[in-house]
Order: structure tokens, then sequence, then C-alpha cells
């Protein structure tokens, strides 16, 4: 069965429609979210993330168009999270505390390729794990970062090139 029927069916109310949705979405959703955040803050980020997407289903006007719309939903609560957590941080140094580590520090001791990946500007990373890992054509990267298709293919070129550079200087040759 596919996306677009099972949301059309989920709008008509069919529980069992919107459970066939989150368990097949459920893993790339987390997935994406865990590439831009630590493990506790995206379990906490997916679950407002699936709350989000019960809540807007039946205003979901093209059916078809089900993944782009869950990963913009996504990509919004992932901007907001750290959004709201730089605003705190901020407010904390302007009362005198000190800064907290770096969360992106957290993952540096997973495998070379994930370091190198969190090691990515923000941009070029989130379109990275969009475009290789879930798969998204770069039209869909585009409509979810709200860029030009030019500025997509621009940051994908800009990211090869980083994480090249950054796994050479680790001494792995392509």
């Amino acid at each position: 069965m596919t996306d677009e029927l099972l949301v059309v069916r989920a709008q008509l109310g069919e529980r069992a429609a919107v459970a066939e949705l989150v368990a097949r979405w459920r893993v790339p959703v987390w997935t994406y979210v865990r590439r831009m955040l630590d493990a506790e803050r995206a379990d906490d980020v997916t679950q407002e993330i699936w709350l989000a997407v019960v809540r807007g289903l039946p205003r979901l006007r093209e059916p078809a168009r089900f993944a782009p719309w869950l990963f913009t939903i996504a990509r919004r609560s992932v901007t907001d999270r750290l959004r709201s957590e730089y605003a705190w941080e901020r407010e904390e140094l302007a009362a005198g505390d000190t800064a907290a580590d770096d969360p992106a520090e957290a993952t540096v001791d997973r495998a070379e390729l994930v370091s190198a990946l969190s090691g990515l500007p923000l941009p070029e990373r989130e379109i990275l794990v969009l475009f290789y890992l879930e798969d998204l054509s770069v039209e869909d990267c585009a409509q979810i970062c709200r860029i030009p298709t030019g500025t997509v293919k621009s940051r994908l070129n800009r990211a090869r090139r980083l994480l090249r550079e950054h796994l050479e200087e680790k001494g792995y040759r392509p």
C-alpha cells in the first residue's frame, strides 16, 4: 500500500492507516533527527514530530507529497529545538555561567564517518542526510529546506568535499 493511500485513509479517520504510516516512517525520521541531534534530544524531538504529524495530517492537501511534508516537519522541529537551546545558552552566558559543552562533541567517539558527518556545518550536514541517507531527491530537499535546487546542489558539492577532506586527514584514501 502506498503512502498516498495510507494518508487518504488516515484522513478519513482510519487509525490503522495512521499506525502503518508511523511504523513505516518511524525509523527514517528518528535516524534523520539523530543525525542532527544527540540521542536523548532525538527521542524527545521525534515524539514532537509525530504529534505534529498526527495533528496536521487532516490538513495535508497533497497526500502524494507525504515524505517531503513529514521531513519539513522534522526539520522545523530540529531547528526549533536548536534555536531554543541556543537562546537558553545565551541567557546563561549573559548571567555569567559557563557555556555547556557542544552537544556535537558527544558523538565524536563514534565511527569515523559519523564523526566526519557531525563535523560538517549544519546546512551541509542536513542536505547530505536528506539526500543520501533519506534518499530524497534534490527537489524534495529544496522544498524541505526552503532553498533553491541550485543551493541544494552547491551544498551537496561542498559537503562531499568537506567530508572527503576530513576522511583524508584521518588517513582514508578514496
